[in-house]
C-alpha cells in the first residue's frame, strides 16, 4: 500500500425527517462533486426549532477523500 493523503471537510446536511436523512444528504450531496470518499463521521446532531416544534434535523458531517497531488 502507497502512501496517501486525505483532506477532511465539515458539512451540514438538513432534512426535514430524521438525522439518519440529514447526515445521508450531507454525504450524498459531497459525492456529486468530491471523489475518492473514505470516510464519513457524524459529529454533532441538532434540530432547528419553530414555536417549540422540531422542524428541520441538522447533522454536522465530517468526510475524508484521497487528496491527489
Amino acid at each position: 500500500m502507497s502512501d496517501s493523503v486525505y483532506k477532511v471537510i465539515e458539512l451540514v446536511g438538513t432534512s426535514t425527517e430524521s438525522w439518519e436523512k440529514a447526515a445521508a444528504h450531507a454525504v450524498e450531496t459531497a459525492s456529486k462533486q468530491l471523489k475518492n470518499l473514505r470516510i464519513a463521521e457524524v459529529s454533532e446532531l441538532d434540530m432547528q426549532l419553530e414555536d417549540g416544534k422540531i422542524v428541520r434535523y441538522r447533522a454536522k458531517v465530517k468526510v475524508s477523500f484521497r487528496y491527489d497531488h
